[in-house]
C-alpha cells in the first residue's frame, strides 16, 4: 500500500484525528479532491480510545468440530478466539514484521542455526501464575513430537529447545532459517501454563478471560483487567457469533446485531457501501483461493492432466465475477504480487482451452475429475468450481462438482479429498508459505507435493543470509510449483472486512482479516 493509501486507512478507522489527517494529507501532497474524498467517510478519533462496552462480532469460518486448542486451527474463528485468550510469541505488524509479543527481543547467531529468546517479564496467566521459560518451552513442544498440528512439520526443522536463565531459551535448528522469526510468529504458537491439558477451561495471557464457549456457535470472553499490553483490549466483553452465511453476517450488521463482520461478500459490497454508519477495511495480501490437487492420485499425478487444469481456468473471470475485482491474478505458486520475493519471470498462465485440450488428450485420461467444493472454504467456493467445470468443458475437460457440506468439511473433506476447494490466507515470509504447504513433512501438504529435491532447495533458500543467493532459491520453488506443482491459484483476494460507525481502531492487516484476527483486542467503541 502506498503512504496515502495507508492515510486514508488510519481515517477510516479512527486511527487520528481530522487535524492530524489534515496536515499529514498535506505533507503527502494530496490533492483537494483525494482529501474531499476521504472527510466524509473518515471516522476521526477521539483524543483517546475509549474503555468499555461489547463488541459483538459476527464471523465466518466457525464449525462444530472447533476447538480451544491452538494445535487444532484451522480458520477464523479458532484464531479470532484464539487471539482474544491467548499471546503470541511474536506479533507480525501491519507492515509484515515481526515484532516482540511474550517473546521480547531475540538474537540470530551467524548461520541462522541458534537463536536466543528472551521471555517478557513481569507478564501473568489469567489464574494469577507468572509467565516463566517453561511456559514458553511447553507451549512450542505442544506442536512438536506425535502432534497434529499444522506446525508440528515447520517446526521439525528445531533440534532443541532449552532454557538458558529464567527468562532466557536457545533453540537450536538442524538447518538454518533466516526467517525462523516469522515461524515463530505463526497463530498456532500461542501461550499456556506448563503441562496445561484443560481446553475446555482455556488459561492464557490474552487480552480476555474465557466465559463460554460453544463450538461452531458462540464464544464469549471478558476483559482481563490485568492486561500486560499498553493500549489494547479496551472493551469490557467479546461476544463472538458464528455467522457462516456471507448475507446473513451482512444483514447482522447492517440490522445493528453484531458490530464487526469478516469476509464481507464482494459481489454484494455495494450493499454495504450505500449503508449509512457502515465502514469497509481493505486490505490486500496473501489471501488466496486454491483448487488443490493431490499430484499422488490417478489421473491427477499425470503432469498433462495438472496443466490442463492449469490451463483451463479464466483468471481474470473468476476476480471479476467471483471477486468483484478486489485482488490480483494468480500464477500458480503462493507468493502475492506484493512480497519482494515474488518470482516476476514466470509469465502469467492465461485461460488458453487450445492447450488445456492438447494436455489432456496427450494424458489419455479417462472419465471426469471430481472436485469437492464448500463455502466453508471461502465464500464463493461453489460458486467458483461451477465456473471453472464451464470453462474446463470448453477445453473438453470434464469436471464434476461434488458439494460438501460446510460443517465438518476442514475435518471429513479437506486434506482427504483427491481435488478439492480451499484456501491459504498466506504468510508474512515467502519460504513460510512455501514451508507449511508444499514441504514434503508438512502436516498442511493438501497437494501432496513431495519432491528430495524440492526440500533441499527449500533449506537453502531458507539458510541463506544473502538476500541475492536467497532470491534466486525462492524465484526457483516458485517455478517447480507453477510448471509441476498440484496447486491451482487463479487469485489473491483483498481481505474485506466491515463494521459500524462505533468501532474504531479496525485497520487493514495483509497477513489476516480483521486486524489479523486480533480486532478484539484492538478496536475500541464510541456512542
Amino acid at each position: 500500500m502506498s503512504d496515502w493509501d495507508d492515510l486514508k486507512a488510519a481515517a477510516f478507522a479512527g486511527l487520528l484525528d481530522r487535524r492530524s489527517f489534515l496536515l499529514r494529507s498535506a505533507a503527502l501532497g494530496a490533492s483537494a479532491a483525494m482529501v474531499g474524498g476521504v472527510l466524509p467517510k473518515a471516522a476521526f478519533a477521539a483524543a483517546n480510545p475509549t474503555t468499555g462496552g461489547t463488541l459483538r462480532i459476527g464471523a465466518g469460518g466457525g464449525s462444530t468440530t472447533d476447538s480451544v486448542d491452538p494445535q487444532t486451527y484451522t480458520d477464523s474463528v479458532n484464531r479470532l478466539l484464539g487471539y482474544q485468550l491467548f499471546n503470541g510469541l511474536i506479533e507480525i505488524d501491519d507492515k509484515q514484521k515481526a515484532t516482540p509479543e511474550l517473546l521480547e527481543s531475540w538474537e540470530v547467531k551467524p548461520g541462522a542455526k541458534e537463536w536466543v529468546v528472551n521471555v517478557r517479564q513481569g507478564v501473568t496467566f489469567h489464574n494469577g501464575k507468572t509467565l516463566t521459560a517453561e511456559d514458553i518451552i511447553y507451549s512450542i513442544n505442544l506442536h512438536r513430537g506425535k502432534s497434529k498440528s499444522a506446525m508440528n512439520g515447520p517446526l521439525q526443522i528445531i533440534a532443541d529447545v532449552k532454557k538458558l536463565a529464567d527468562n532466557q531459551i536457545q533453540i537450536v535448528l538442524n538447518s538454518g532459517d533466516a526467517d525462523f522469526v516469522y515461524t515463530l510468529g505463526d497463530y498456532h504458537l500461542l501461550v499456556v501454563p506448563d503441562g496445561f491439558t484443560d481446553w475446555a477451561k482455556p488459561i492464557g495471557t490474552g487480552g480476555f478471560v474465557f466465559e463460554s464457549y460453544e463450538p461452531g456457535v458462540r464464544a464469549v470472553t471478558n476483559r482481563n483487567k490485568n492486561y500486560w499490553k499498553q493500549g489494547r483490549a479496551h472493551v469490557d466483553r467479546v461476544e463472538l457469533t458464528v455467522v457462516n452465511d456471507s448475507a446473513s453476517r451482512m444483514n447482522a450488521l447492517i440490522s445493528g446485531q453484531v458490530d464487526v463482520i469478516n469476509r464481507v461478500d464482494k459481489k454484494a459490497v455495494d450493499l454495504l457501501k450505500s449503508a449509512p454508519g457502515i465502514e469497509l477495511v481493505q486490505a490486500p495480501g496473501g489471501w488466496h483461493p486454491i483448487l488443490a490437487a493431490q499430484v499422488d492420485q490417478a489421473p491427477l499425478d499425470n503432469l498433462d492432466v495438472r496443466l490442463a487444469l492449469k490451463y483451463a481456468i479464466d483468471r481474470e473471470q473468476v476476480l471479476k465475477t467471483l471477486f468483484n475485482g478486489y485482488g490480483s491474478l494468480g500464477n500458480d505458486h503462493p507468493v502475492p504480487k506484493g512480497d519482494p520475493f515474488v518470482n516476476t519471470d514466470l509469465p502469467q498462465r492465461p485461460y488458453d482451452p487450445d492447450k488445456a485440450a492438447f494436455h489432456f488428450k496427450k494424458a489419455a485420461a479417462n472419465g471426469r475429475i471430481v472436485i469437492s467444493a464448500s463455502d466453508a472454504a471461502f465464500n464463493g467456493a461453489v460458486d467458483m468450481a461451477l465456473l471453472y467445470q464451464a470453462t474446463a468443458a470448453k477445453a473438453g475437460v470434464p469436471i464434476q462438482v461434488k458439494k460438501e457440506p460446510a460443517d465438518g468439511f476442514w475435518d471429513n473433506v479437506w486434506l482427504k479429498a483427491p481435488f478439492a476447494t480451499s484456501y491459504w490466507s498466506g504468510r508474512p515470509a515467502a519460504t513460510q508459505m512455501i514451508s507449511i504447504a508444499y514441504k514434503s513433512d508438512a502436516a498442511w501438504n493438501e497437494t501432496h507435493w513431495r519432491g528430495e529435491s524440492f526440500d533441499k532447495l527449500l533449506i537453502s533458500a531458507q539458510s541463506e543470509t544473502d538476500e541475492a543467493k536467497r532470491k534466486g532459491y525462492i524465484f526457483e520453488l516458485q517455478k517447480v510449483l507453477y510448471d509441476e506443482g498440484g496447486a491451482i491459484i487463479p487469485v489473491f483476494s483483498d481481505f474485506l472486512d466491515a463494521h459500524s460507525a462505533s468501532v474504531k481502531g479496525h485497520t487493514p492487516h495483509s497477513n489476516f482479516d480483521m486486524c489479523n484476527e486480533r480486532v478484539a483486542e484492538k478496536v475500541w467503541l464510541e456512542s
